[in-house]
């Protein structure tokens, strides 16, 4: 059975944090749904506007794995729902993979507790939004269990090839970086 990864986004969600994953992951074979948090047209922080498949309060399955793009405002938009706060207890208590670039390990996954105790990173500067039971780190990628954060747009890349060696294996992972000419 196809891999699902469940793309949330929100008004003013960061492009190059978003497009690259939903790119680099349907490379690697992964079925992508991009869900628009209340709409499904949604606006980036740049203008680009996407049409999703659907909002995500039609969304009614468990994916494989999330991933919450980062962006100001996305990332504060994405913090302020109820659902996308439910999805991301629910994923962590059956050990999805749960995936949050930028801001959003810092303002959607930090306020939930699932990074307690836990190694992360984030946008510079949001760390301060991290409990001092969170281990921060300027690591450009971080996994620690099924929790992967990364810093923000110019680490979009590996952040998505870190996913797929997850989901799809360290051959494909390494397959699709020499295909788009990333050196692993």
């Amino acid at each position: 059975m196809k891999k699902k990864v469940l793309v949330i986004l929100a008004e003013g969600f960061e492009e190059i944090e978003t497009i690259t994953p939903i790119d680099i992951l349907r490379r690697a074979g992964i079925e992508v749904i991009v869900a628009g948090l209340d709409r499904e047209e949604v606006a980036g922080s740049r203008g680009v506007v996407i049409k999703t498949k659907m909002k995500l309060s039609e969304y009614s399955s468990v994916p494989d794995a999330i991933v919450l793009p980062g962006g100001s405002p996305g990332a504060e938009n994405l913090a302020k729902s109820s659902r996308v706060k439910e999805l991301v207890l629910d994923m962590n208590s059956k050990g999805k993979l749960i995936c949050a670039i930028c801001a959003s390990p810092a303002l959607v996954l930090a306020p939930t507790g699932i990074l307690d105790g836990k190694k992360a990173t984030c946008y510079p500067g949001m760390e301060k939004n991290f409990s001092v039971d969170i281990k921060f780190s300027k690591d450009s990628v971080v996994q620690d269990g099924n929790i992967i954060t990364s810093r923000g747009p110019a680490t979009a890349l590996p952040f998505v090839l870190k996913i797929v060696e997850n989901m799809a294996g360290k051959d494909t992972a390494d397959m699709v970086g020499k295909q788009t000419l990333f050196v692993i």
